[in-house]
């Protein structure tokens, strides 16, 4: 019953949303394509900020969402939290909820370990991914609104998409 709340709670904010932002506001302006495969990400969740790097340097930033109860490391499954540490991308899915996601292979076995000394499911699934599929193209969600994962524009993530390969390092700071 609570899930289903939960589920409810999330679609009214969703419909509120569209019903603020309808189609015609104007997108962002374009960015200036990247075309080489980057090789670090850097998460700097206080500054709601993703940084990409290639050879060391950093090429691109991106403003981001987290999850909807950001401060600290994820400890369990539904706690919404983003977790912090050194993750890498494993797993694509074009075929998600949200525009796109790459994959982070949290849970780590460290936090696995904590998850069930303390008799909780660590929670997994954590993705970089752009916005809910059920909005339209050019709404970017406000605040801090996943589960747990990394939200950008879902043109970022197009372009993410394309720039970044499985085994790309991931580093998530508080």
């Amino acid at each position: 019953m609570k899930r289903l709340f939960k589920l409810i709670l999330l679609l009214a904010v969703l419909l509120g949303v569209w019903l603020l932002y309808p189609e015609s506001g104007t997108p962002p302006p374009p960015l200036t394509p990247l075309t080489e495969q980057i090789d670090h990400i850097l998460i700097e969740k206080s500054a709601r900020r993703m940084t990409v790097f290639r050879g060391g340097q950093p090429v691109r930033g991106y403003d981001i969402a987290l999850g909807f109860a950001p401060e600290g490391d994820k400890e369990q499954e539904g706690d919404g939290k983003t977790p912090e540490g050194e993750f890498v991308i494993n797993r694509r899915n074009p075929n998600s909820s949200y525009h796109l996601s790459l994959g982070i292979n949290y849970p780590l076995p460290e936090d696995s370990l904590r998850a069930q000394a303390a008799g909780v499911s660590p929670g997994g699934d954590i993705f970089l991914h752009g916005q809910p599929n059920t909005l339209p193209n050019a709404i970017t969600l406000p605040g801090d609104w996943t589960a747990g994962c990394i939200a950008v524009a879902n043109l970022e993530i197009e372009e993410l998409w394309r720039i970044t390969p499985n085994g790309t390092s991931v580093e998530i700071r508080p």
